[in-house]
């Protein structure tokens, strides 16, 4: 797939409707084969076959950047893990260089349209690389993500949660851009990745050409520990449980853990929009939306029905609390209209 898909050239193209489309909006998200590329893309087909715009979606960003470019209004739509806008709001990590002032300004200028669980962060490695757990990586190589973005800050945070070490003084990390990943994976340049999955996990898949793996859940001890719980306190991350037996991997993965049960750290966010994107059009995009929950969205990818998609509790949303993020109004509007109740502290 081209990293930079043009969604739904016309409304006629989808479903053989009629409609055409009204105008012209820009997307930016991750990887095509992810959870936050596959939304956006999902978006776009949506958006066309109601006849809203046609999405020129950009696939294959940093969202660090993507978050700030809508921000700035660069671009109408993007793919958020909701640890960016927190991150901004105080002008710190990634935009650091933007200042508190600056970035908290940019900030407010962000609103969700709908929210989904993008990923879980977690450990793998091939088998042959000897790898115990997370109680093997001191001294070791792991590709952590790309060298900018919420998945390296995450992976990097994970890692000093559940084993102490820190990149540089524990072990050495290696980052390359998502479009590289699979084959980072395979090429051998690192022991061991530390990077966000889905259940059944594409690059995981990918990569099983050059061997089988074993993905490592996090420790119980660990995942209970007051350390975890304040990882949990930021916003976008959620403490995430699965069955084993549910994760969708064939015989070529191995999944340890200590009762069956996987642990992790998901990461929250979902796709944003600029404060000044009119009502009726963040109203009839979130409607669309609703209305293709089923039918695009969770038929794209066997892991998509499993991303909480068309979810409004605030305990997997992770809205609220110290999350800046609030639904624009169009979005409160079309949720509502649906029947859905969303929290007051997120309008």
């Amino acid at each position: 797939m081209s990293r930079t898909v043009l969604a739904a050239l016309t409304a006629a193209a989808c479903l053989g409707t009629s409609a055409f489309a009204q105008g012209i909006l820009t997307a930016e998200t991750a990887a095509p084969n992810t959870t936050p590329g596959i939304s956006i893309i999902s978006l776009s087909e949506a958006a066309a076959k109601a006849g809203i715009a046609d999405i020129q979606v950009s696939a294959g960003q940093t969202l660090t950047n993507s978050v700030q470019n809508v921000a700035e209004g660069k671009s109408d739509i993007a793919a958020a893990p909701f640890i960016l806008p927190f991150l901004m709001s105080r002008g710190v990590g990634p935009y650091a260089g933007l200042g508190a002032e600056a970035g908290g300004d940019l900030a407010k200028n962000l609103a969700v349209l709908y929210t989904y669980r993008i990923s879980v962060q977690g450990l793998y490695a091939y088998d042959s690389a000897g790898i115990s757990g997370w109680d093997g990586l001191e001294g070791k190589t792991i590709y952590n993500g790309p060298p900018r973005g919420a998945a390296l800050t995450n992976a990097r945070l994970l890692i000093k949660t559940v084993t102490g070490l820190e990149e540089g003084s524990g072990y050495s990390g290696v980052q390359v851009n998502w479009g590289q990943a699979v084959k980072t994976i395979q090429d051998g340049s690192a022991d061991a990745f530390v990077l966000p999955q889905a259940f059944p996990d594409s690059r995981v898949t990918a990569a099983l050409a050059s061997g089988n793996m074993t993905v490592f859940s996090m420790p119980k001890d660990k995942f209970d520990s007051e350390a975890f719980g304040k990882v949990t306190n930021l916003p976008g991350t959620v403490a995430f449980t699965m069955p084993v037996a549910d994760m969708g991997y064939g015989e070529n993965v191995t999944v340890v853990s200590e009762d069956d049960t996987f642990r992790g750290p998901g990461t929250v966010g979902g796709d944003i929009v600029n404060v000044d994107m009119d009502f009726d059009t963040a109203k009839a995009l979130t409607a669309a939306f609703i209305e293709s929950i089923e039918t695009i969205y969770h038929a794209k990818s066997s892991f998509m029905p499993s991303a909480w998609h068309g979810e409004t509790d605030i305990a997997l949303t992770d809205m609220c609390g110290n999350n800046p993020m609030k639904y624009h109004p169009g979005a409160v509007a079309a949720w509502e209209d649906a029947g859905y109740t969303l929290p007051d502290c997120a309008k």
